[in-house]
């Protein structure tokens, strides 16, 4: 047996893709171990792995007060998580050596740790990975971030940390964007310049997924003819003007039977009279819902985006914040999804743009095309594969 550790993050859209991985592994005989945050304990040990407790600060108070658009803020966050986690897996891996070391895209200080141990590793992406010329494509807002002081700042703790802790590269894009050897648990479709990502750097292998039992079931109402998705993630989702938006668009809309996740930043009363073909929850098992769906609104986050391309639903993209924005595009090009903004958002451009994406006879053979596709490629499997090669 190996001994495999993965470090990562806890935020769903950052567990969830690696679960699966993690249950094959374990399947093969491996001892896997997972270092996160106490709150996601029983779902890492129900994949049979060893779970490793690091209290995260990414649910702190101060990261839910940071708002959407304040790039520098999300950034600090991320590696001040890292720096607050490094010592703490030293502690706990010190004396228990893995022989590899997988970690989320987020989790930075898992290639320090495996980097300061002299063993492999390999990041874990569950959204759009570096393409070669990734620097000069976006450079204009690269250097806008690097002008601003408070992102100037940024760049040089993350180089200084990087430094401090004997990392091989120092630069914190190329330390995030070129691992030595990367997973992409994404579909290929939601990769930009999918043809300039260097494929002995990272291989695509698509969502891995399997029913999630533990998050419960869900049930198709028999008088529903077409059922309808709404959420937000579990982070953006303080938008009760948007909700209420939807209500007016979707209630009562003929033959639609609506399901409505709004998170715990929202109370149910303040959204006004719900109609009857819409039920509102704060949280809602995703993945069993859009196994059923024929249309799912999301803001585009990789999870939803690859959980709706996994189900083959079409999608309205409402992105909220950070990589959102380029996901909705990606969906929009593969022809399976269209995009408003959250401003657009209106109840007619909401009901308008469901009907006709429902109505066009492309985007459902598209959507299915893509689903057929990823069903055959085998996600978990291939990327176990990949992770065994890695081995000494």
């Amino acid at each position: 047996m190996a001994h495999v550790a993965m470090v990562s993050t806890p935020f769903p859209g950052h567990v969830n893709p690696s679960l699966e991985v993690i249950r094959e592994l374990v399947a093969r005989g491996h001892r896997v171990t997972y270092a996160n945050d106490p709150s996601y304990e029983e779902k890492v040990t129900a994949t049979g792995a060893e779970f490793v407790s690091y209290k995260s600060t990414l649910l702190s108070d101060r990261a839910a007060n940071i708002a959407p658009d304040d790039t520098v803020g999300q950034l600090d966050l991320f590696l001040d998580d890292s720096i607050s986690m490094l010592p703490q897996l030293r502690a706990a891996y010190d004396d228990d050596r893995p022989d590899l070391l997988l970690y989320d895209i987020t989790g930075y200080a898992g290639r320090v740790l495996a980097e300061g141990y002299g063993i492999p590793s390999m990041q874990l992406s569950p959204s759009a990975v570096a393409w070669e010329g990734y620097e000069e494509d976006m450079a204009e807002a690269l250097d806008a971030l690097r002008q601003d002081p408070a992102g100037a700042e940024h760049y040089r703790r993350f180089s200084a940390w990087l430094e401090e802790n004997g990392a091989s590269v120092t630069d914190s894009l190329a330390f995030v964007g070129k691992p030595e050897r990367g997973l992409a648990l994404i579909p290929r479709v939601m990769q930009p310049n999918a043809d300039r990502v260097d494929p002995a750097r990272f291989t695509f292998v698509g969502p891995a997924l399997a029913p999630r039992d533990d998050q419960g079931e869900w049930q198709r109402p028999a008088t529903a003819e077409k059922v309808l998705l709404i959420s937000l993630g579990s982070t953006y989702t303080d938008q009760p003007d948007f909700y209420r938006a939807c209500l007016a668009a979707f209630g009562d809309l003929p033959g639609w039977h609506v399901v409505l996740q709004i998170g715990k930043q929202v109370a149910v009363a303040d959204l006004g009279e719900i109609p009857v073909n819409v039920e509102v929850h704060d949280w809602v098992p995703q993945l069993a819902i859009l196994e059923q769906a024929d249309a799912f609104v999301t803001h585009a986050g990789s999870g939803g985006a690859n959980e709706g391309l996994s189900c083959g639903v079409p999608m309205i993209a409402v992105p909220q914040a950070v990589d959102q924005f380029m996901n909705a595009d990606s969906l929009v090009e593969a022809g399976v999804a269209r995009r408003l903004d959250t401003a657009d958002a209106t109840p007619e451009a909401l009901r308008e743009t469901l009907l006709a994406l429902t109505g066009d006879a492309e985007v459902a053979a598209r959507v299915a095309g893509i689903r057929r596709e990823l069903r055959e490629e085998g996600g978990t499997r291939h990327a176990a594969d990949l992770i065994e090669a890695l081995l000494p």
